[in-house]
Order: C-alpha cells, then structure tokens, then sequence
C-alpha cells in the first residue's frame, strides 16, 4: 500500500497562526455546504468553548495520531510499508514499550483489586503465589485505609493512611517533617497541575511562567483556563540551564502588556530537555521567587530518573527549608507521580500533589476541587504508597524488588548516554546530555531546502523531519516546536524508552535516515 503524501494531514502540524486561520477558513468552507439541518447542531466547531480550540497538546497530536493511522495499515498488511511496526519514542511511556512492571507493586494491586484473594481460609493457597509481605500490605489499605474495596470512594484528598506514608517519604527525603493535611493523592501529577493552574488563571491577565522548551500540559492548561502563559527561555549552551536575568526579562515582559505574573513553574529534572538543577540554581529561583511574590511551581515527576551522581535531584522543598528564615513564608507547591521513575505506571494515574505555606482559606478550594471530583482511583492511590514506600530491607520481597529497581535504572543510564553519543554523531545534529527524566532533545540544523520544502507543504520545519522520520522508519517523535523553542532553532524529542536489545536497531533507524534527510535536503 502506498504512503498518503504529507499534504493529507499537514495541516495538523502547521504553525499556530497558520493553523488557526486554516481552520477558520476550513469550518467557514463547510459551514456554506453543510445541509440547513447541520447547521442547527447546537455542538459544533464553531460553537464549542474557543479556548479548548486554542489548546495545543503535540506529545499526542498529529504526528502520533498518523502513528497510529500507518499501525492500522500494519495490522491489515504488514509488509506495505518500509518498516515492521510503530516505535513510540513519543511520550515517556515506559510499559508500553515492554518495560516490566515492578513485581510488587503489581501482586498487592492485584491482591487489592480481588479481595477474595485476601480472605484467611483462601490463605494457605495465596501464599503460594503472592509473598506475605505483598499480602500483609494489601490488607493494610482495607484495615486502616478507610475504605472497604478499590470500587468505593475514598476520602477526596485521598486515602489517609496513604497521606500518611507521603508525608514520612517527604520527612525522609528532606529532612524536614510535613503534615499529611497538607498532601493531596491526585490522578497522576497532571491533574494536580491542571488545578492548581485554574485556580492561579482568575482572568486571562493573569501571568504563570513556564519554561520553553515545556511539556505541553502547562501551555495547553493555561489556553483551556483563559490564563496567560509567560514564557521564559532556557539556555540550550549551558546545558538548557535557568538564569535570573532571563527570568526577570520575561516577568518585566509580561507586565508590559500588563499581565500579573503569580507563578514561576520549574521541571526538574528537565521534560523535555532532561537538565537537573544544582542546589546553588535552586537557592536562587527560590530567591526569585520571594523577592517578586511567586508561587513556586515545582514539577519533580521524574525526581528517582537521575543518570549523573554530580547533579543529584533535591526538592525544591528542602532547599527551601535549609535557606534562611526570611524566605520560609515562600508559596510552594510540589508534585509527584507514579508515571516516570522506574516504575512507569503511567495507566494507574496515581501521584500527589503536596502544598507548602499555602493559605488554609486557599487550601479550603483546593478541597472543594477535589470534593467536586470525589476521589482520585483506588488503584493509583496504592500505587502511589508503594512507589514511596517500597519493600524494605528484611522483606521477603525486598531482595527482588532492589534487582527490579536497580536493573532498570542502570539500562536506562546507558541508554539515555548511548542515545545522546549517536545524535552528536549524526550529521547536523548536536545534543546536550540527558542527565535526568527519560529523553533527548536534539538540536537539528536544517538545511534551506528543507525548510523551503516545509514552507511549501505549510509545516514547521521539525514536523517536517519528524513527520518524514515516521513515515520512512515508524520512529514516532515530536518535533520541538510542539514544546516551544528559541526562534530559528529547530529540535526534536525522543525517548530512551525502547529496550536496550532494541536500542542499536532503534537509533540505526534514526541515523540512517538522517543521512538520506541531509543527503536529499542539502543546500547547494
């Protein structure tokens, strides 16, 4: 079966200005040719909130959305393509490109999610299959969770017990105690971010900061809540670093247009650019912060992905907590989710959302939000407990758990450095290391022929690369103007997620294609 030229689906991945007055005139186009009873639909293009129309989101856009049309072509006729299957370097989802879930974790959900199987005259027999460790916790969250199955509602900030643990995990980690009052269990980070997010957007002047590039979730809630995001740039030659001076230009920026600036979002480690902070960076966006009235965003979903011993992660938490007393009234907000480290359940949607020196007034809504919403699932909140209180050594699952742990990080250490060593080897191609999260961001230098030959087919140049790299190998990227970059610069962003076994056939994909790109493409 042929390839469908790009021109079918261009449109999707065009630049925003292009894009938006292409649908127009496109909905404008059917609006004069639809039926008089089409037209009286009450749900339309047309008549549906603007600002979900507005929301871009291109970790699952286009480009993967065409990943999936060729996957169906496959399906149907497996040798009408140049390639074999999909590989979904995409989005950072680790099972879904065969990373094994944690032992554990998975037998005290399943423990959980069947509780005949924790009935006592079922014992004898379930101690065959499942360690008593496994058991001992899954009974615990019936005993002292507050809730009798994983199909009821629990209490809306989440299951006390589970509070509880977090709030030991963060004493531990920082060394500084918390209430568990002040934790909330969410639908993995994400939804904690999305309401944190509607709750600083009181009209469309008011400003929160986040990085460019950023994860798409941050530009895409601020359209959706009618809030103003204010971009600040992270420095590509210093290792996508954050400087004050770049700060304080984009705040000055936006209260020239006359936007009030209420908070600063930081991802650390770095999506999609993989940087971590040192503590000395952190005591100064803390500072930042502070002295202009901020409240501190801090996404550290990918705290346990930590690749280089000389930039360990730190919480933004404890750094603040370690600084003098006069910036301890500092607004924070910290998430955290069962997605990213080495566990990857990214389908369970669990994680935590843990609030700082924030008003109780204020604290009060945050509730109401969550009341509104009942409960996060039963299933994420256990898997949130376990991902911050794993076996402990003298478990009977402890030993297992450490190999599991310890096997997965070390693969992905190698293959985050092997990634990062086959771009900079590639032609025109630089990229900074991965020193935390799960991608690379490389730098692509385009040659004018190729961004001529984007122009004409009205598509940013990186989705011009990156759509081609689909259709020639099946390696789903994104390209980096789906996370913003500095104008003229063109990137992509690609997981290390694919098996290590994979990995040498996973980048000579990419690498082959990029000579035959540059070959074809090359200015004269």
């Amino acid at each position: 079966m042929p390839k469908l030229p790009i021109d079918s689906f261009a449109t999707a991945i065009m630049s925003s200005s292009k894009a938006a007055a292409s649908r127009t005139m496109s909905v404008r186009s059917r609006s004069m040719q639809v039926s008089a009873s089409a037209k009286s639909k009450a749900l339309s293009y047309e008549s549906i909130n603007h600002a979900v129309r507005n929301a871009e989101y291109a970790v699952r856009g286009a480009i993967p959305i065409r990943a999936e049309q060729l996957k169906l072509i496959l399906d149907k006729d497996p040798g009408s393509l140049p390639f074999k299957k999909i590989i979904h370097c995409n989005i950072g989802n680790p099972q879904a490109l065969k990373q094994k879930p944690v032992t554990f974790f998975r037998q005290v959900v399943s423990l959980c999610t069947n509780p005949d199987l924790l009935k006592e005259e079922n014992r004898e027999d379930v101690l065959k299959l499942y360690p008593e460790d496994a058991i001992e916790r899954a009974h615990k969250y019936f005993e002292k969770g507050g809730t009798v199955s994983t199909g009821a509602y629990t209490h809306s900030q989440g299951m006390p017990v589970i509070r509880e643990s977090v709030a030991k995990f963060v004493e531990e980690r920082d060394g500084f105690p918390t209430s568990p009052d002040r934790l909330f269990l969410t639908n993995g980070a994400s939804a904690g971010v999305q309401m944190i997010l509607n709750l600083l957007s009181a009209n469309p002047k008011v400003g929160v900061m986040i990085p460019i590039p950023q994860y798409p979730l941050y530009s895409a809630t601020m359209a959706m809540v009618n809030g103003t995001a204010v971009p600040y740039y992270l420095d590509e030659s210093l290792g996508w670093s954050i400087s004050i001076p770049e700060l304080e230009r984009a705040k000055e920026e936006a209260e020239n247009l006359c936007v009030s600036t209420k908070a600063l979002v930081i991802i650390n480690p770095g999506n999609p650019t993989g940087q971590c902070l040192t503590w000395d960076q952190m005591e100064n966006i803390i500072k930042f912060c502070h002295r202009n009235s901020l409240v501190l965003m801090a996404d550290e979903v990918y705290q346990a992905n930590i690749y280089n011993d000389d930039l360990p992660f730190h919480s933004f938490r404890k750094v603040l907590k370690s600084m003098p007393m006069q910036f301890q009234d500092l607004e924070l907000i910290s998430f955290h989710s069962t997605s990213k480290g080495m566990i990857g359940e990214c389908g369970m949607r669990g994680g935590y959302m843990h609030l700082t020196n924030i008003e109780p007034d204020v604290q009060a809504e945050i509730y109401k939000c969550c009341s509104i919403q009942l409960c996060p699932n039963v299933p994420g909140q256990i898997m949130t407990d376990l991902m911050i209180n794993p076996p402990k050594e003298g478990d009977a699952s402890y030993q297992t758990f450490k190999d599991e742990n310890n096997t997965i990080l070390e693969s992905l250490k190698r293959r985050a450095a092997k990634l990062v060593t086959a771009f900079n080897s590639m032609e025109n191609i630089t990229c900074e290391p991965s020193s935390g999260a799960m991608y690379a961001f490389p730098n692509i230098a385009l040659p004018q022929r190729a961004i001529d030959a984007a122009a004409d087919h009205n598509v940013k140049p990186d989705a011009f690369y990156c759509l081609q790299l689909l259709e020639e190998t099946g390696v789903c990227t994104v390209p980096g103007s789906g996370f913003k970059q500095v104008p003229g610069t063109f990137h992509f962003r690609a997981t290390f997620l694919p098996l290590e076994e994979d990995f040498d056939h996973f980048i000579g994909l990419i690498s082959d294609f990029n000579t035959k790109f540059m070959e074809k493409y090359r200015s004269e």
